[in-house]
């Protein structure tokens, strides 16, 4: 199952193209298609045909050998830091519309290094929290349970959605 590889583990099946990075990115979304309603770890999905693109893109420098330290991987941005182009919220209905004309270094250094980004993630408003809880898009639903107890487990915060 791709969605369950460590990055270490799917950067070694990009190199050995057990995979491409096409279908380790479909995969992905296909998993946050089916979850995220449920979940809610996703303020931001990007559309298909832009994650396809960069994950093509990725599969064209591994042929030349030309691939770059995180080349093909899907990776989900906190929706803290500002992609340019692309919705960032912090969380907060106040930033609900603001869609930021830079990047920030962070997603700079990701992007570079040829990571594939799925989206943004949710996260407490502001990242003041623990909890994931106080998110005005929702709360973040943690997927794991405790052996033989149905109880709901808090997900983590601020990073719920990751």
């Amino acid at each position: 199952m791709l969605t369950g590889l460590t990055l270490t583990e799917a950067r070694a099946g990009l190199e050995a193209r057990k995979f491409s990075a096409r279908e380790l990115a479909q995969a992905h979304l296909d998993a946050i298609g089916r979850l995220n309603k449920q979940l809610n770890a996703y303020i931001t999905v990007l559309p298909e045909q832009d994650v396809l693109a960069a994950a093509d893109a990725a599969d064209a420098r591994y042929t030349k050998g030309e691939a770059r330290l995180m080349d093909g991987l899907p990776v989900g941005v906190k929706d803290l830091f500002c992609t340019k182009g692309v919705k960032t919220t912090a969380a907060s209905k106040m930033l609900a519309n603001f869609v930021p004309p830079y990047e920030s270094s962070v997603t700079a250094r990701l992007l570079d290094a040829g990571s594939v980004f799925l989206g943004k993630t949710n996260l407490d408003e502001f990242a003041m929290g623990s909890a994931n809880i106080t998110s005005a898009f929702g709360s973040v639903l943690n997927p794991w349970k405790r052996q033989g107890d149905d109880a709901a487990l808090v997900p983590g915060g601020s990073s719920g959605g990751s």
